[in-house]
Protein backbone atom coordinates (compact mmCIF):
# COMPACT_ATOMS: atom_id res chain seq x y z
CA UNK A 1 0.00 0.00 0.00
CA UNK A 2 1.08 3.43 -0.83
CA UNK A 3 -0.07 6.93 -1.29
CA UNK A 4 -0.48 7.48 -5.22
CA UNK A 5 2.06 10.29 -6.27
CA UNK A 6 -0.78 12.54 -7.80
CA UNK A 7 -1.55 13.96 -3.90
CA UNK A 8 0.92 15.57 -2.09
CA UNK A 9 0.98 16.74 1.85
CA UNK A 10 1.70 20.70 2.13
CA UNK A 11 1.56 23.25 4.98
CA UNK A 12 -0.30 25.90 4.15
CA UNK A 13 -0.44 28.30 7.22
CA UNK A 14 0.62 26.54 9.64
CA UNK A 15 -1.73 23.13 8.71
CA UNK A 16 -0.87 19.95 7.14
CA UNK A 17 -3.20 19.23 3.95
CA UNK A 18 -3.47 16.78 1.32
CA UNK A 19 -4.21 17.60 -2.02
CA UNK A 20 -4.80 16.50 -5.40
CA UNK A 21 -2.35 17.41 -8.52
CA UNK A 22 -2.84 17.36 -11.80
CA UNK A 23 -5.61 15.13 -13.79
CA UNK A 24 -6.33 13.85 -9.85
CA UNK A 25 -7.59 17.31 -8.99
CA UNK A 26 -10.64 17.01 -11.42
CA UNK A 27 -11.80 14.15 -9.45
CA UNK A 28 -10.56 15.57 -5.67
CA UNK A 29 -10.61 19.08 -5.87
CA UNK A 30 -10.63 19.83 -2.37
CA UNK A 31 -8.34 19.17 0.52
CA UNK A 32 -7.88 17.23 3.66
CA UNK A 33 -6.40 18.70 6.62
CA UNK A 34 -4.34 16.48 8.80
CA UNK A 35 -4.12 16.42 12.74
CA UNK A 36 -0.46 15.78 14.23
CA UNK A 37 -0.85 11.85 13.99
CA UNK A 38 -2.63 11.78 10.31
CA UNK A 39 0.34 14.02 9.01
CA UNK A 40 2.71 11.21 10.80
CA UNK A 41 0.64 8.39 9.22
CA UNK A 42 1.13 9.87 5.76
CA UNK A 43 4.79 9.93 5.95
CA UNK A 44 4.72 6.30 7.13
CA UNK A 45 2.83 5.22 3.95
CA UNK A 46 5.03 7.54 1.95
CA UNK A 47 8.11 5.39 3.26
CA UNK A 48 6.09 2.46 1.91
CA UNK A 49 5.56 1.15 5.18
CA UNK A 50 2.75 -1.89 5.51
CA UNK A 51 -0.38 -1.14 7.45
CA UNK A 52 1.27 -3.41 10.48
CA UNK A 53 4.35 -1.96 10.10
CA UNK A 54 2.45 1.47 10.28
CA UNK A 55 1.01 0.74 13.51
CA UNK A 56 3.75 -0.45 15.61
CA UNK A 57 5.26 2.93 14.30
CA UNK A 58 1.85 4.56 16.02
CA UNK A 59 2.55 2.53 18.99
CA UNK A 60 6.02 3.68 19.67
CA UNK A 61 5.90 7.44 18.43
CA UNK A 62 2.64 8.03 20.50
CA UNK A 63 3.05 5.55 23.42
CA UNK A 64 -0.37 3.86 22.48
CA UNK A 65 -1.52 0.43 22.77
CA UNK A 66 -1.49 -1.73 20.05
CA UNK A 67 -5.32 -1.42 19.36
CA UNK A 68 -5.71 1.64 19.47
CA UNK A 69 -3.07 2.44 17.23
CA UNK A 70 -5.12 0.09 14.58
CA UNK A 71 -8.17 1.18 15.18
CA UNK A 72 -7.47 4.49 14.17
CA UNK A 73 -5.04 3.96 11.18
CA UNK A 74 -7.49 1.75 9.92
CA UNK A 75 -9.74 4.54 10.19
CA UNK A 76 -7.59 7.37 8.43
CA UNK A 77 -6.51 4.22 5.66
CA UNK A 78 -10.44 3.88 5.19
CA UNK A 79 -10.82 7.74 5.11
CA UNK A 80 -7.37 8.08 2.01
CA UNK A 81 -9.36 4.84 0.28
CA UNK A 82 -12.24 7.05 -0.14
CA UNK A 83 -11.04 9.49 -1.27
CA UNK A 84 -8.76 7.76 -3.55
CA UNK A 85 -5.20 8.53 -2.12
CA UNK A 86 -3.68 4.70 -1.85
CA UNK A 87 -3.11 2.21 -4.33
Amino acid sequence: MKIKNVFVKREVAGNNVVVAIGEAAEKFNGMMKLNDTGSFIWSKLEEGLDRDDVVKSVVEAYDVDEATASKGVDSFIAELEKIGCIE
